[in-house]
Order: structure tokens, then sequence, then C-alpha cells
């Protein structure tokens, strides 16, 4: 993954603001990376971009060999699918699908035609074989977030992005949650692209970078 000169600007009725100015940034397959920074820096804002969940007011990134920056949502989301895995913060579950249909969901729009099998295999690999039936309401938070890493990597994306992956996640869970990200990390080669508050999940990263004044510091 490749970023150069990326901006991100947003236009007020009053001023325009600068969120990102000139962010360069070189990841190399089945790097580590975390991103950290204080808040309102910038960091969701970035990892959104470098994602191509949204573009930048400016520059180009290449994500797994092609352009984002050349395409429009639309082919922006058919490249990501099959790709790219995410986790988040609030773990964006669909309270109508159990645990098993959640994970299911990313390969069944990539076209995988296992997307039933992977998703039980990603569900054993973080110890939710007997939830895969139990709906979002029914799990703890510590399942709902081991769930939405089997999500992300039922699909065996060759980059995962994280943003704040135990910020809603008591000490010993979110402790849990990071030696699944790496262990998964580790196993499959994943590139792992972060943001984090949490120093002791961003010293296991292979480099951490701060984003301070809308640049990339190492």
């Amino acid at each position: 993954m490749i970023a150069r000169g990326v901006r991100k600007e947003i236009s007020s009725r009053d001023a325009r603001l600068t969120i990102l100015d000139g962010v360069d940034l070189d990841v190399a397959p089945g790097e580590s990376v975390a991103i950290v920074g204080a808040s309102g820096s910038g960091k969701t804002t970035l990892l959104s971009l470098l994602a191509g969940l949204d573009s930048p007011s400016g520059g180009a990134i290449r994500l797994d060999g092609r352009e984002l920056t050349r395409l429009d949502e639309d082919a922006r989301s058919a490249w990501r699918a099959g790709r790219v895995g995410f986790v988040f913060q609030s773990f964006q579950l669909l309270a109508g699908l159990t645990a098993l249909e959640n994970v299911m969901l990313p390969a069944e729009l990539a076209g995988l035609s296992d997307a039933a099998a992977r998703a039980r295999r990603a569900l054993d690999q973080v110890g939710l074989t007997p939830r895969l039936a139990h709906y979002p309401y029914q799990l703890s938070g510590g399942e709902q977030q081991r769930v939405a890493i089997a999500r992300a990597f039922a699909g065996e994306p060759r980059i995962l992005f994280a943003d704040e992956p135990t910020g809603n996640l008591d000490t010993a869970t979110g402790a849990h949650i990071i030696d699944l990200l790496f262990d998964l990390n580790r196993e499959r080669g994943t590139t792992l692209v972060l943001v984090t508050h949490d120093a002791d999940l961003a010293r296991r990263c292979d480099r951490v970078l701060t984003l301070r004044d809308g640049r990339l510091h190492e």
C-alpha cells in the first residue's frame, strides 16, 4: 500500500478545514502498522481513505496494485471485496443476522461459493463455534468483537484495517482481542493497519506512526 501527498479538506459555510495535509505512507505486504495521535487528529479519516471508504481531496493511494483515487465509489467497493477487511470500534454487526450470517456476508458479497464454510472456520478460530446461531444482542461486547474479527478474516483479505478495535472492551477482553488479531495476522500473512490509543497494541506492531498536524511521523 502506497500513499503520496494525501490531503483531506472539509468545507463549511465559514471556512475550509484541512484534516490531512500531504500524508505519505508505504506499508509492505504482511507488515503491521499502528497509527496513533491525539483525538481529532484525523486518524479515522486517514484509515477510511487508505481503505477506499472515502476519497481524498488530493494525492494518490495505491492499494494492492490499484490506484483508488482513479475509481468511483462503486468501483472502489468492488475492488475492496475479497481484498480488504475491517474491524471497527463499534462492531457494526447487523442486528437481524446471526453470528454466522454476519460473518458470511462479506464472502457472499465477494461472490465466494463457500461463504458458509469460510464463516464457520473463522468463527471456530475465534472460539465462537457454540454461538453460531446467536444474534448480536445475545453476545457480550467481547464476543461481538470476535464476530467482527471473524467477519474481517472470513474473506481472507490481503489487508486488514482496524479502527480502535479494543476501544469498547475491558482490559482482559481487549488483550484477548489483540492476541486474536496478531495470531490471525501471523498465520495468514495479512497486512495490518490499525488506529489505536492502546499503547500495548501499538507496541506489538512492526511500526508505530504518529499523526500530527495533518502529517505522519515515524
